[in-house]
């Protein structure tokens, strides 16, 4: 099963606030963007996926995204993350209406290409799924068959309200780079733990040389 992924990511300028405590307001765009270039670039590499659709209107990152293979969708309809996911949903059902689907989260800079189709793999055996982060309160990945409704509840507690609309929740040991998406210093210091791709890597040692 070839999968596609549908990644949200906000402006740049708006990104990652969360980090005020790591990186200054200069150089936190330079990491979302980061977060997500390698975010895509591990996800296009996994056996399992066949495209990726990344649903922003930032400029910046839609041209940097775009070169890596991904395809934009204007971040539609502006009335937040869920709303932004089943715009994206839509638009590559319109293209592809029998294509699996899932969800996956812009900040996973550790993202492994083999750990992402084992994922996908487990998923495929239900209607829907979902993978939650490393903090085992959120939601990296929500993923649903042919001929369903992705129906997306990212956001707070967004793992107990997947639970609680039906979505499998996968319980799956060694995929610990899908899991670790990045909020806080302290999930970027696990993140680069595991090993990050390169844009994050170079980001991550202009935030340190900043900090001398």
């Amino acid at each position: 099963m070839e999968w596609t992924l549908v990644i949200p990511l906000k402006p740049l300028a708006l990104a990652k606030s969360r980090l005020a405590d790591t990186a200054t307001d200069g150089l936190r765009p330079g990491l979302a963007l980061a977060f997500a270039e390698d975010t895509v670039a591990a996800a296009l590499a996994s056996p399992a996926v066949r495209d990726v659709a990344v649903v922003t209107d930032d400029a910046l990152a839609g041209r940097t995204l775009a070169a890596l293979g991904a395809r934009i969708v204007p971040g539609e309809p502006h009335t937040g993350l869920n709303a932004a996911l089943a715009h994206g949903a839509a638009a590559v059902r319109a293209v592809r209406p029998d294509s699996p689907l899932a969800a996956l989260n812009a900040d996973l800079p550790a993202l492994r290409p083999a750990e992402l189709a084992r994922v996908l793999d487990a998923a495929a055996e239900f209607p829907r799924a979902f993978l939650p982060d490393a903090a085992a309160i959120g939601t990296t990945l929500l993923a649903v068959t042919a001929g369903r409704e992705l129906l997306p509840a990212f956001g707070t507690d967004s793992r107990a309200r997947h639970r609680a609309s039906g979505a499998v929740e996968l319980l799956l040991d060694g995929v610990d780079s899908v899991r670790q998406d990045v909020d806080t210093g302290e999930d970027l210091r696990t993140a680069l733990s595991l090993g990050v791709g390169p844009r994050t890597a170079a980001a991550a040692a202009r935030l340190l040389t900043a900090g001398q």
